[in-house]
């Protein structure tokens, strides 16, 4: 299992080091010095847990706490507030903030430990349970829900740059007669087998595949532009024509085939991440309509409709 990573922010360096000392051997530590550099970093490293000092010069504990909470990428990941103040408004203020704890300085290195070790213990399980919400049970693949999430994220991520964000949508041509022709038994297995090949097609790691519904499915490629995406979808035709599976109801081919849709274009902030979805939908038609079995694909302006 993979060492989750704790980021501790704190002004004072010895306090830093007292708290990496109870926790190093266990965890992988970064940290940071004041509330601007942790936000940047938490973007960075995406940590498991925050260990946050409220009484810091410039941006306080309560404002970066404020600020990560309101953040898509990181609202889930658990705050523990580190502080000298003593007293029950102090910690209500944060709880409310959205912290999950509370430790008193000087720290109890022990104490400390045990905490954020169940802390770590708690968002696993959560993580799992997550896992399974947003996985399609038949393909192993991510479910729309997963889609949406991912969506949401990366287009606040990229917004920040103006990166690319490319969307593939692929469907399988003439399911319904494939299904009517062979049973919805053979129909399950063609989609995992047409999933197996997303899978092997969308390599890199910041790459999602999801199962859109029924025989949709669909890729999100950050930071892909136009001709890397459609490099992608031209493989993931290509390699479910060489599945060969027999599809005799077809008007288009003796074997299975997909038609696919590539919508691309720079995040800029305030975009509705749906727009990339409605764009690939719109290619994916184009497709269907230009005969079946092809990539068809575009770039899109999004400055129109940014808000």
């Amino acid at each position: 299992m993979d060492r989750a990573t704790i980021l501790i922010v704190d002004d004072e360096i010895s306090n830093i080091e007292i708290i990496n000392a109870a926790l190093e051997d266990s965890y992988e530590i970064c940290f940071a010095t004041s509330g601007e550099e942790a936000i940047k970093l938490a973007r960075t490293v995406l940590p498991d847990l925050i260990l946050l000092d409220v009484l810091m010069p410039g941006m306080d504990g309560y404002e970066v706490c404020r600020t990560l909470k309101d953040d898509r990428l990181l609202a889930d990941v658990p705050i523990i507030f580190t502080t000298g103040l003593d007293g029950l408004d102090a910690e209500a203020r944060g709880l409310s903030l959205g912290a999950i704890d509370y430790v008193t300085k000087p720290i109890a290195p022990r104490l400390l430990s045990a905490r954020v070790r169940n802390h770590i213990e708690l968002k696993r399980l959560r993580d799992q349970l997550a896992e399974m919400a947003v996985t399609d049970s038949l393909t192993g693949l991510s479910n729309r829900r997963r889609l949406q999430q991912t969506l949401d994220a990366e287009t606040a991520r990229l917004a920040r740059s103006g990166d690319w964000l490319s969307v593939i949508m692929i469907d399988i041509d003439f399911f319904k007669l494939f299904n009517d022709t062979y049973g919805h038994p053979v129909g399950d297995r063609c989609i995992a087998m047409v999933a197996s090949v997303l899978n092997r097609a969308v390599r890199r790691a910041s790459d999602l595949t999801a199962r859109y519904g029924g025989e949709e499915f669909a890729c999100v490629l950050p930071e892909a532009e136009l001709d890397a995406a459609m490099a992608v979808a031209r493989d993931i035709q290509a390699q479910v024509r060489s599945l060969g599976i027999p599809h005799t109801a077809s008007a288009i081919s003796s074997y299975v085939t997909v038609s696919v849709g590539v919508a691309t274009a720079r995040c800029l902030p305030g975009m509705a991440p749906e727009l990339w979805i409605k764009q690939a939908d719109h290619q994916l038609y184009l497709s269907k309509s230009a005969g079946r079995d092809r990539v068809v694909g575009g770039i899109f302006d999004t400055a129109s409709a940014a808000g």
